[in-house]
């Protein structure tokens, strides 16, 4: 009787707790964009005309708003206003760091060259015989290739459980271990510190040069 209860109470954590993870971060999310909203002056406020607040119209503001820059930016006048963006932020010491790693960063992120960013790799790190997984991020490049030489590449190794922090380290394309899983599954791995690891699908193989070459085009 005991351990049917207990089964029957971890079934129902697995299915709860994952549905209110997720409904939680989407009421977030709505939540943020929302208050958004509030920068808006009342005369073209949503709630202004209409009969009752609704939640989630902050999205579509979002999205309409990044769309309208979008198509501001792609003309002459709006590349004009982003380069003297641009140089007024080159101005501010700490601001200039951030704006320019994160454009570089969503830059890389959404041009061709990405495709690397896909491929879940394990590293030896911290130490030989100890592995991590990461996300190789593409060849070294510049004057990181030059001082290491050629056949190095960039693998993001994230923490566990928060993913969006973690270590870059560079490391030659032997010694980088290939696998089949998804990125979707590897951040199921590491969120969960290894408690949920997807079924072998093909094994796992070390990297050539060939692969590796492959991987990072």
């Amino acid at each position: 009787m005991k351990k049917g209860f207990r089964g029957y109470f971890i079934t129902g954590v697995l299915v709860v707790v994952p549905l209110y993870i997720a409904v939680y971060v989407v009421f977030l999310i709505v939540g943020f964009m929302d208050n958004i909203l509030k920068i808006l002056p009342a005369p073209i406020h949503p709630d202004t005309y209409l009969p009752f607040h609704v939640p989630g119209i902050g999205i579509i503001f979002t999205v309409a708003a990044i769309f309208i820059v979008g198509v501001f930016a792609k003309n002459f006048f709006g590349r004009a206003m982003i380069r003297l963006t641009e140089r007024f932020m080159a101005r501010l010491p700490v601001i200039r760091m951030i704006y320019n790693a994160s454009k570089q960063f969503l830059e890389t992120f959404f041009s061709g060259e990405h495709e690397g960013f896909k491929k879940v790799v394990l590293v030896e790190f911290p130490k030989k015989g100890t592995y991590s997984m990461g996300f190789m991020t593409g060849a070294a490049k510049g004057e990181i290739k030059e001082k290491t030489g050629l056949g190095y590449v960039s693998v993001f190794v994230p923490t566990t459980p928060n993913p969006t922090s973690g270590f870059y380290v560079i490391v030659h394309e032997s010694e980088v271990v290939l696998l089949d899983m998804t990125v979707e599954d590897a951040f199921k791995v590491i969120m969960t510190g290894g408690l949920v690891v997807p079924a072998a699908g093909n094994a796992v193989k070390p990297m050539d040069v060939a692969a590796g070459d492959r991987a990072v085009k």
